[in-house]
């Protein structure tokens, strides 16, 4: 089992609008994706998922919807908006501008 890391303030916003990109999940099913992709090394915790996911809701990047899962149990299930979609495009090149750029510094001398 690996390690977790601790995710830097304001990535946890750009990883559930990517999960979300591919499908609507419910919340523990974001939780569970993230932890597979990032191949056991990313936890998010409930305390953490929910109020961001509450936040993307009233920014409008995130519509929820109560569900049936495939359990047969009833959650909420939250998909991306077209302005989530936005936001993710946005947020992806802005990391992506921003690990260069600290890429570039770590790399000097």
């Amino acid at each position: 089992m690996s390690e977790f890391l601790n995710l830097p303030q304001g990535t946890l916003d750009l990883l559930i609008l990517k999960a979300l990109a591919v499908e609507a999940l419910h919340g523990w099913a974001i939780s569970e994706r993230l932890q597979q992709i990032s191949r056991q090394t990313l936890s998010v915790q409930q305390g953490s998922l929910y109020p961001a996911l509450h936040r993307l809701e009233r920014r409008g990047w995130v519509k929820a919807y109560w569900d049936v899962t495939e359990n047969n149990r009833r959650a909420k299930y939250y998909r991306l908006t077209r302005a989530g979609t936005k936001q993710l495009n946005k947020e992806v090149a802005d990391w992506r501008r921003l690990t260069a750029a600290v890429g570039y510094v770590l790399d000097i001398g």
